[in-house]
Protein backbone atom coordinates (compact mmCIF):
# COMPACT_ATOMS: atom_id res chain seq x y z
CA UNK A 1 0.00 0.00 0.00
CA UNK A 2 1.32 3.48 -0.68
CA UNK A 3 1.95 5.77 1.50
CA UNK A 4 -0.57 8.84 1.41
CA UNK A 5 0.55 11.98 0.62
CA UNK A 6 0.84 15.17 3.20
CA UNK A 7 -2.21 16.48 1.15
CA UNK A 8 -4.63 13.38 1.72
CA UNK A 9 -3.08 12.79 5.04
CA UNK A 10 -4.31 16.93 6.58
CA UNK A 11 -6.75 17.35 3.72
CA UNK A 12 -7.63 21.00 2.15
CA UNK A 13 -10.05 22.28 4.24
CA UNK A 14 -7.48 23.37 7.35
CA UNK A 15 -9.03 26.88 8.68
CA UNK A 16 -6.70 30.12 8.34
CA UNK A 17 -6.28 31.99 11.56
CA UNK A 18 -6.29 35.39 9.39
CA UNK A 19 -8.45 35.57 6.49
CA UNK A 20 -6.88 36.19 2.54
CA UNK A 21 -7.26 39.85 1.91
CA UNK A 22 -10.11 39.60 -0.58
CA UNK A 23 -12.21 37.44 1.96
CA UNK A 24 -11.73 40.40 4.58
CA UNK A 25 -14.98 42.16 5.45
CA UNK A 26 -15.85 44.97 8.05
CA UNK A 27 -16.57 41.86 10.93
CA UNK A 28 -12.78 40.97 10.34
CA UNK A 29 -12.17 44.64 11.39
CA UNK A 30 -11.06 44.76 15.28
CA UNK A 31 -13.02 47.24 17.86
CA UNK A 32 -9.15 48.53 19.10
CA UNK A 33 -6.21 48.65 17.32
CA UNK A 34 -2.59 49.71 17.73
CA UNK A 35 -1.62 53.30 16.10
CA UNK A 36 1.40 53.93 14.50
CA UNK A 37 1.23 57.68 14.07
CA UNK A 38 3.84 59.39 11.35
CA UNK A 39 3.21 62.69 9.85
CA UNK A 40 2.75 63.08 6.09
CA UNK A 41 2.70 59.11 5.90
CA UNK A 42 -0.41 58.21 4.33
CA UNK A 43 -1.94 54.48 3.76
CA UNK A 44 -4.93 54.38 1.54
CA UNK A 45 -7.35 51.19 1.13
CA UNK A 46 -5.85 49.14 -1.85
CA UNK A 47 -2.29 50.80 -1.17
CA UNK A 48 0.80 49.28 -0.26
CA UNK A 49 3.07 51.39 1.87
CA UNK A 50 6.72 50.56 2.99
CA UNK A 51 8.35 50.52 6.23
CA UNK A 52 11.32 50.51 8.40
CA UNK A 53 10.37 49.96 11.71
CA UNK A 54 13.44 50.45 14.20
CA UNK A 55 11.82 52.29 16.94
CA UNK A 56 11.04 50.19 20.11
CA UNK A 57 7.26 50.94 20.85
CA UNK A 58 6.70 50.30 17.13
CA UNK A 59 8.64 47.30 17.20
CA UNK A 60 6.96 46.11 20.31
CA UNK A 61 3.32 47.19 18.01
CA UNK A 62 4.79 45.03 14.89
CA UNK A 63 4.91 42.22 17.04
CA UNK A 64 2.42 42.25 18.92
CA UNK A 65 0.16 42.73 15.08
CA UNK A 66 2.24 39.57 13.95
CA UNK A 67 1.07 37.48 17.00
CA UNK A 68 -2.23 38.31 16.28
CA UNK A 69 -4.40 39.61 13.00
CA UNK A 70 -1.75 41.21 11.56
CA UNK A 71 -3.58 44.95 11.53
CA UNK A 72 -1.95 48.19 12.15
CA UNK A 73 -3.33 51.85 12.85
CA UNK A 74 -1.88 54.23 10.39
CA UNK A 75 -2.31 57.65 11.55
CA UNK A 76 -0.86 61.08 10.86
CA UNK A 77 -0.22 63.46 13.99
CA UNK A 78 -2.46 66.17 13.49
CA UNK A 79 -0.54 69.88 11.86
CA UNK A 80 -1.46 71.52 15.00
CA UNK A 81 0.66 69.09 16.81
CA UNK A 82 3.84 70.74 16.12
CA UNK A 83 2.40 73.66 17.83
CA UNK A 84 0.80 71.59 20.82
CA UNK A 85 4.50 69.31 21.47
CA UNK A 86 4.91 69.36 24.95
CA UNK A 87 1.98 71.06 26.07
CA UNK A 88 0.64 68.22 28.19
CA UNK A 89 3.98 68.01 30.28
CA UNK A 90 5.37 64.85 28.31
CA UNK A 91 8.66 65.23 26.17
CA UNK A 92 11.23 62.97 25.32
CA UNK A 93 14.38 63.27 25.10
CA UNK A 94 14.60 65.85 22.33
CA UNK A 95 12.01 68.13 23.63
CA UNK A 96 9.14 66.49 21.86
CA UNK A 97 6.00 65.79 22.83
CA UNK A 98 6.05 61.55 22.40
CA UNK A 99 2.23 61.63 21.49
CA UNK A 100 0.94 64.29 19.53
CA UNK A 101 -2.85 64.69 19.01
CA UNK A 102 -4.29 62.87 15.96
CA UNK A 103 -6.38 63.18 13.27
CA UNK A 104 -9.99 61.43 14.13
CA UNK A 105 -9.69 59.54 10.49
CA UNK A 106 -6.76 56.73 9.42
CA UNK A 107 -6.21 53.88 7.82
CA UNK A 108 -5.79 49.96 8.86
CA UNK A 109 -3.25 48.12 7.13
CA UNK A 110 -2.33 44.93 6.91
CA UNK A 111 1.20 43.45 7.13
CA UNK A 112 1.73 41.71 3.94
CA UNK A 113 5.41 41.75 3.37
CA UNK A 114 8.00 41.15 6.39
CA UNK A 115 11.85 41.10 6.63
CA UNK A 116 13.53 41.03 9.93
CA UNK A 117 17.00 42.04 10.19
CA UNK A 118 19.99 41.24 12.47
CA UNK A 119 19.83 44.20 14.46
CA UNK A 120 16.18 43.34 15.44
CA UNK A 121 14.60 46.04 12.87
CA UNK A 122 11.95 44.84 10.15
CA UNK A 123 11.49 46.21 6.78
CA UNK A 124 7.48 45.46 6.39
CA UNK A 125 4.78 46.46 3.80
CA UNK A 126 1.43 47.35 4.49
CA UNK A 127 -1.24 47.04 2.32
CA UNK A 128 -4.59 49.11 3.15
CA UNK A 129 -7.99 47.57 4.12
CA UNK A 130 -10.11 50.54 5.07
CA UNK A 131 -10.28 53.75 6.98
CA UNK A 132 -11.24 54.17 10.82
CA UNK A 133 -12.69 56.65 12.34
CA UNK A 134 -10.91 56.85 15.89
CA UNK A 135 -13.30 57.12 18.52
CA UNK A 136 -10.99 57.62 21.48
CA UNK A 137 -7.54 56.67 22.73
CA UNK A 138 -7.38 53.64 25.64
CA UNK A 139 -3.64 54.02 26.64
CA UNK A 140 -0.84 52.77 25.87
CA UNK A 141 0.55 49.27 25.34
CA UNK A 142 4.21 47.76 25.15
CA UNK A 143 5.00 52.18 24.74
CA UNK A 144 2.62 52.25 21.45
CA UNK A 145 -0.79 53.96 21.43
CA UNK A 146 -3.93 51.87 21.01
CA UNK A 147 -7.97 53.02 20.59
CA UNK A 148 -10.91 52.20 19.98
CA UNK A 149 -11.97 52.79 16.10
CA UNK A 150 -14.73 52.29 13.76
CA UNK A 151 -14.78 51.12 10.24
CA UNK A 152 -19.06 51.11 10.02
CA UNK A 153 -18.17 54.49 7.88
CA UNK A 154 -16.16 53.34 5.50
CA UNK A 155 -17.86 49.75 4.26
CA UNK A 156 -17.53 51.00 0.59
CA UNK A 157 -13.35 50.41 0.91
CA UNK A 158 -13.66 46.83 0.93
CA UNK A 159 -15.87 46.43 -2.38
CA UNK A 160 -14.75 46.53 -5.84
CA UNK A 161 -14.02 50.51 -6.88
CA UNK A 162 -16.81 52.22 -8.68
CA UNK A 163 -16.99 53.71 -12.09
CA UNK A 164 -14.48 56.52 -12.42
CA UNK A 165 -14.81 59.76 -14.05
CA UNK A 166 -11.88 62.03 -14.03
CA UNK A 167 -9.95 63.71 -16.71
CA UNK A 168 -6.82 61.32 -16.80
CA UNK A 169 -4.76 63.58 -19.41
CA UNK A 170 -5.65 66.79 -17.33
CA UNK A 171 -4.33 64.80 -14.10
CA UNK A 172 -1.18 63.33 -15.88
CA UNK A 173 -0.25 67.05 -17.41
CA UNK A 174 -0.58 68.60 -13.71
CA UNK A 175 1.81 65.90 -12.43
CA UNK A 176 4.61 66.44 -15.14
CA UNK A 177 4.34 70.34 -14.09
CA UNK A 178 4.40 69.45 -10.32
CA UNK A 179 7.55 66.95 -10.85
CA UNK A 180 9.29 69.35 -12.86
CA UNK A 181 9.20 72.47 -10.65
CA UNK A 182 10.60 70.37 -7.79
CA UNK A 183 13.11 68.36 -9.60
CA UNK A 184 11.35 64.95 -8.98
CA UNK A 185 12.65 62.03 -11.07
CA UNK A 186 9.86 60.29 -12.12
CA UNK A 187 9.62 56.75 -14.00
CA UNK A 188 6.73 58.28 -17.02
CA UNK A 189 6.52 54.60 -18.26
CA UNK A 190 5.22 52.67 -14.58
CA UNK A 191 2.90 55.94 -14.31
CA UNK A 192 1.41 55.64 -17.84
CA UNK A 193 0.60 52.01 -17.42
CA UNK A 194 -1.08 52.42 -14.07
CA UNK A 195 -4.94 51.98 -14.40
CA UNK A 196 -6.78 54.97 -13.13
CA UNK A 197 -7.54 53.17 -9.66
CA UNK A 198 -4.57 52.38 -8.94
CA UNK A 199 -3.22 55.96 -10.33
CA UNK A 200 -5.34 57.55 -7.66
CA UNK A 201 -4.34 55.23 -5.21
CA UNK A 202 -0.53 55.36 -5.95
CA UNK A 203 -0.04 59.25 -6.83
CA UNK A 204 -1.57 60.72 -2.98
CA UNK A 205 0.84 58.12 -1.11
CA UNK A 206 4.51 59.31 -2.72
CA UNK A 207 3.54 62.59 -3.64
CA UNK A 208 5.16 64.32 -1.02
CA UNK A 209 1.93 67.09 0.08
CA UNK A 210 1.90 68.15 3.50
CA UNK A 211 -0.32 66.43 6.52
CA UNK A 212 -3.52 68.48 5.40
CA UNK A 213 -3.47 68.11 1.88
CA UNK A 214 -2.58 64.09 2.73
CA UNK A 215 -5.30 64.10 4.98
CA UNK A 216 -7.57 65.60 2.91
CA UNK A 217 -7.07 62.98 0.00
CA UNK A 218 -7.67 60.04 2.42
CA UNK A 219 -10.88 61.61 3.51
CA UNK A 220 -12.29 62.48 0.73
CA UNK A 221 -15.76 60.15 0.21
CA UNK A 222 -14.90 58.37 -3.03
CA UNK A 223 -12.50 57.71 -5.74
CA UNK A 224 -13.99 60.30 -8.06
CA UNK A 225 -13.98 63.28 -5.03
CA UNK A 226 -10.23 62.08 -4.38
CA UNK A 227 -9.01 62.33 -7.97
CA UNK A 228 -10.78 65.55 -8.13
CA UNK A 229 -9.12 66.69 -4.90
CA UNK A 230 -5.97 65.47 -6.10
CA UNK A 231 -6.01 67.46 -9.52
CA UNK A 232 -6.42 70.64 -7.38
CA UNK A 233 -4.05 69.81 -4.90
CA UNK A 234 -1.20 69.26 -8.23
CA UNK A 235 -2.47 72.29 -10.05
CA UNK A 236 -2.13 74.50 -7.05
CA UNK A 237 1.00 73.39 -5.99
CA UNK A 238 2.54 73.21 -9.97
CA UNK A 239 1.67 76.97 -10.05
CA UNK A 240 4.43 79.80 -10.37
CA UNK A 241 3.93 83.19 -9.50
CA UNK A 242 3.09 85.06 -12.81
CA UNK A 243 1.21 81.99 -14.45
CA UNK A 244 -1.71 83.78 -13.73
CA UNK A 245 -2.97 86.88 -15.48
CA UNK A 246 -4.63 87.72 -11.72
CA UNK A 247 -1.51 87.78 -9.97
CA UNK A 248 -0.33 91.67 -9.41
CA UNK A 249 2.33 93.08 -11.60
CA UNK A 250 5.38 93.24 -10.95
CA UNK A 251 6.64 97.06 -9.89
Amino acid sequence: MRPQGLRALIGDDVPRAVPRLRDMTLADMPAELGLFPLREVLLLPRGKLPLNVFEPRYVALLEDALAGNRLVGMIQPRDDAMEDEGSDGVEDGDGENPFPPLYTIGAVGRVTSLTERADGTYAVTLTGLARFRLLRETGLHRGYRRARIDVSSFACDLTDGADLFFDRSRMLTALRRYCSLRGFGTRWNVIDQMDDETLLITLPMICPFPAAEKQALLESASLNDRAQTLQTLLELAGHEPGDDASDPPSA
